[in-house]
């Protein structure tokens, strides 16, 4: 069997339920890791509890710039497997997930594997909130394939990927992804979008059965955080496409924009059908005003 290296970056004590029970669901499903890595984002204090508390992991500290792409390169550093999968640590897969995950891995064109991330919201869906924009909280939306399909790019709470290319491409690149709270992101989506462009005959698979459970906190349920998230999705976007393209870093963008929403408008509430307007021109705002950045920012 492929060993495989689970890598989960985590930056605060605050959400240490969540990762021991993400640590344990990935180090104890059907099919055992070769390791698991927890690497602590410039937080001592927790690297020093999980050397106490989790002996089934490897604590390591991401010594590189702060950020959710150096956590990501400072586990892809200290991996050993051939593949190698990332989860957040509010993310809980399923008992199954790194043997589905593994499966996919056998046709040899394919480079890297993600799956769903069922959002798991505090209380009921907010209202206001539709399913094509469940992106907004890191998790699987409307408009994903429903069957294994070759995509772009995956959701970065839930993806893996072959660890000779994620090397040779150089891993994830600083300045574009999550700081913190800061709700940023498109680090996962720059990396997809290089590696293919690099390698334009391999896969990257998406597969809803590889699933994990994304722990909605309740700061991320409001109107405020919705808005901020789009607009810095929107950033974001600007951001990748200065490094890779706008062709590439918008194809599903425009798609979604063009098919999946107006058929979300049909039959949808007046709250929800004006956040989905909202959402649509917040984003695009934050895109326009991303690629007016000084030419240094997007470096």
């Amino acid at each position: 069997m492929t060993p495989v290296s689970v890598v989960i970056c985590a930056y605060t004590e605050e959400r240490w339920d969540t990762l021991v029970e993400a640590a344990r669901a990935a180090a104890h499903g059907s099919l055992a890791p070769r390791e698991v890595i927890v690497v602590c984002d410039h937080a001592p204090q927790l690297q020093a509890r999980v050397e106490a508390e989790l002996p089934w992991t490897i604590a390591v500290a991401n010594d590189g710039p702060r950020g959710l792409s150096g956590a990501r390169n400072a586990g892809l550093a200290a991996s050993t497997g051939d593949i190698v999968a990332f989860l957040d640590d509010d993310a809980l897969p399923a008992a199954d997930w790194l043997e589905r995950l593994v499966a996919a891995y056998e046709d040899p064109a394919v480079v890297g594997v993600g799956g769903a991330a069922e959002p798991q919201f505090p209380a009921e869906r907010p209202a206001f909130l539709a399913p094509e924009f469940d992106w907004v909280v890191g998790c699987t939306y409307r408009g994903l394939p429903e069957e294994p399909a070759a995509v772009r790019n995956f959701i970065g709470a839930n993806m893996s990927f072959r660890r000779e290319p994620l090397v040779a491409t150089g891993g994830f690149v600083n300045g574009i992804g999550r700081v913190g709270t800061r709700p940023v992101g498109c680090e996962e989506t720059e990396l997809c979008i290089r590696l293919a462009q690099s390698a334009p005959d391999t896969v990257l698979l998406y597969d809803p059965s590889v699933a994990v459970r994304h722990v909605v906190t309740p700061d991320r349920t409001t109107l405020r955080y919705y808005a901020r998230r789009c607009w810095s999705e929107g950033r974001s976007k600007a951001l990748v496409a200065a490094r890779v393209g706008s062709r590439d870093a918008l194809s599903n963008e425009r798609r979604h924009a063009l098919r999946t929403l107006p058929r979300a408008l049909r039959g949808a509430g007046v709250l929800r059908s004006s956040a989905i307007v909202l959402g649509l021109a917040i984003t695009t705002a934050g895109y326009v005003a991303g690629t007016a950045l000084p030419t240094e920012e997007h470096a």
